[in-house]
């Protein structure tokens, strides 16, 4: 599943190739990831304007657009374009030559070629490129004027003080709390392993017996591996990933990997270096 880190790939894709670009045209029959709009209901919103603004918190990007005369200045503007990967969504953007850049969840995990019938959304520019929601599992969401308020702070820019007062607050393991996007946003369950990973913490550990130095430790790790991932291209690049699985050894002291659920998630970590607290 795309996380923070590729999820940023795709805005930064977004907002290199797709602003300013005018939307001639646009296709919104896939009813359900559209949903709740009604077909032509995105289309009747977009035509004509231009994307002029990709942002994102957590795994949540949206696009800014312009009025219909275009104008990203003062007065009217256009809707904003919500955009969620859903399980395995990339965001393909395609030039008026036909060159394609993708962003989102890495294609090589899918070895079948793309077909034209996963584009679940497209919006076609008057250059003669065109820029696509790819979700061949179709879990993906398009929805106008995205409702944040459900989201914590993006996990790349909470504050060491946010971090310690978010993390540390009633007796949920601690894993299950860096997934829980309301308090953090952006944070995933390969995320989630790699950060308690290398904050050397066990993922079960209840969040009331984290002590301050704790959870500074476990900020600098989520800092740590957010930069990391995010430069070498998502969350399947990190330190234990390759550990994962049956008769993986922790990469930093050899001792046996451990798999077990946190929080209902498939959980991975060192039998030495995370042991569960007494």
């Amino acid at each position: 599943m795309p996380e923070l880190p590729e999820v940023e790939t795709a805005r930064h894709l977004i907002a290199d190739l797709a602003l300013g670009r005018r939307i001639v045209g646009v296709d919104d029959a896939d009813t359900f990831v559209c949903r709740p709009h009604s077909p032509g209901e995105l289309r009747d919103a977009l035509t004509g304007r231009t994307l002029t603004a990709a942002h994102r918190r957590g795994k949540t990007m949206w696009c800014e657009t312009s009025g219909l005369d275009d104008s990203a200045g003062p007065g009217p503007r256009g809707p904003d374009l919500g955009i969620h990967l859903g399980m395995s969504g990339r965001i393909v953007v395609i030039a008026p030559d036909g060159w394609v850049a993708e962003g989102g969840d890495p294609p090589g995990r899918d070895a079948q070629p793309r077909k034209a019938a996963w584009d679940r959304f497209t919006l076609e520019f008057a250059d003669g490129g065109r820029m696509a929601l790819f979700d061949k599992r179709r879990l993906g969401r398009i929805v106008l004027n995205p409702d944040l308020d459900a989201l914590g702070p993006d996990a790349e820019e909470v504050t060491p003080a946010q971090f310690r007062a978010l993390i540390t607050k009633g007796t949920i393991a601690v894993k299950a709390r860096l997934l829980d996007q309301s308090k953090i946003a952006g944070i995933g369950n390969l995320l989630a392993d790699e950060i308690l990973w290398q904050a050397k913490i066990a993922p079960a550990t209840p969040v009331s017996r984290l002590q301050r130095k704790d959870a500074d430790r476990l900020y600098r790790a989520l800092r740590s591996v957010l930069a990391a991932a995010t430069a070498q291209g998502g969350a399947h690049t990190d330190d234990v990933i390759a550990a994962r699985r049956p008769g993986g050894s922790c990469p930093r002291c050899g001792a046996e990997m451990v798999h077990g659920t946190v929080g209902g998630r498939s959980t991975w970590w060192c039998s030495r270096e995370q042991a569960a607290w007494p």
